[in-house]
């Protein structure tokens, strides 16, 4: 007969391993061939898993192409066995969106299952970073366990050199592609992938789409020059880096744009009447943006972020040579 001590313990270990049991993602269908993995709107944490971005695949006649890679390995097995449900196809390549923690963690998985991976050759800046290591540190204790000793941060098999706006169109297993740079504006390397005969833009983390976006340490210039140039693709549907797909892209764009905006020119004003940050945070009317997900964990610290940016615009313009 079990004791009532071994009851207790049998039940704490059915406890845990029902605590830690890892997601089972669902792969949404975007387009032919084209499905996506949606993360949670909010902060990533140990109860979500740290699901808290998204990922895709796009299925072609040579294998599968992946963009992102979620952001912890135990994500990025699930994707593989979600991909595993639609084809018997391997992941030959994975494209990334940009190296920040939430969309490379999971490269180690896909790595090892023999897909190649591809990113603009500035995420070496952020690899060779303290701000990596930093962010690796702390996402070990934060999303224990599904960060943890084992967790490593990948190279790219391919840096990829390529300009703001230039493109680099290439063909895998019959279906064109088409990786753009935008240049530094979420972060310094930005890169969307285009599937040509869906007409689906994989745009990363240039578009958040029903939560405000991370600014911090982005360049709000570059980042709504980008969204213009998303506008001008004609792209059909648009899959975010968080946030459901759109297909309304026009509508849906401005909630980012907007926000950007709103965020430079309140800035802005600050910076050229002298009014310290404080001040200017405290006089300036969120309401607009309250209500969307992660504005209390975002919102202070993408306004900082843009007042540093406008001051370092000030100096910048009052550098120039004057004609």
């Amino acid at each position: 007969m079990i004791s009532i001590r071994g009851l207790v313990f049998a039940l704490l270990i059915v406890h845990s391993a029902d605590a830690f049991a890892e997601t089972a993602l669902r792969a949404e269908p975007v387009a032919d061939r084209v499905w996506y993995f949606r993360g949670e709107s909010g902060q990533a944490s140990a109860a979500n898993q740290g699901y808290t971005s998204n990922a895709g695949f796009v299925l072609t006649d040579r294998g599968v192409l992946v963009f992102d890679a979620l952001g912890t390995p135990a994500l990025a097995r699930q994707m593989l066995a979600a991909i595993a449900l639609v084809t018997d196809q391997p992941v030959r390549r994975v494209i990334v969106s940009h190296y920040h923690a939430d969309h490379v963690y999971g490269l180690q998985v896909f790595k090892a299952a023999g897909a190649k991976i591809w990113a603009r050759s500035e995420g070496q800046i952020y690899l060779g970073s303290d701000l990596a290591r930093e962010r690796l540190a702390e996402r070990r204790r934060t999303l224990a366990p599904w960060v943890n000793a084992d967790t490593a941060l990948l190279a790219a098999d391919r840096w990829i050199e390529l300009a703001p706006g230039e493109t680099l169109s290439f063909a895998m297993g019959g279906t064109q592609f088409r990786l753009i740079s935008a240049g530094f504006a979420h972060a310094p390397d930005d890169l969307m992938l285009y599937v040509e005969p869906t007409a689906v833009l994989f745009a990363g983390d240039l578009y958040f789409n029903g939560r405000l976006p991370f600014v911090v340490d982005g360049n709000t210039r570059g980042w709504l020059a980008a969204i213009e140039s998303m506008r001008t693709l004609g792209a059909r549907c648009i899959v975010p880096g968080h946030g459901a797909m759109s297909c309304d892209i026009a509508a849906d764009l401005n909630t980012t744009a907007d926000y950007l905006g709103f965020l430079r020119a309140h800035m802005a004003a600050a910076v050229e009447e002298l009014t310290d940050f404080e001040s200017a945070y405290a006089a300036t009317d969120w309401s607009r943006f309250s209500s969307l997900p992660t504005f209390d964990a975002a919102n202070r610290r993408n306004a900082y972020s843009v007042y540093l940016e406008m001051q370092a615009e000030v100096l910048d313009a009052a550098a120039q040579p004057q004609h």
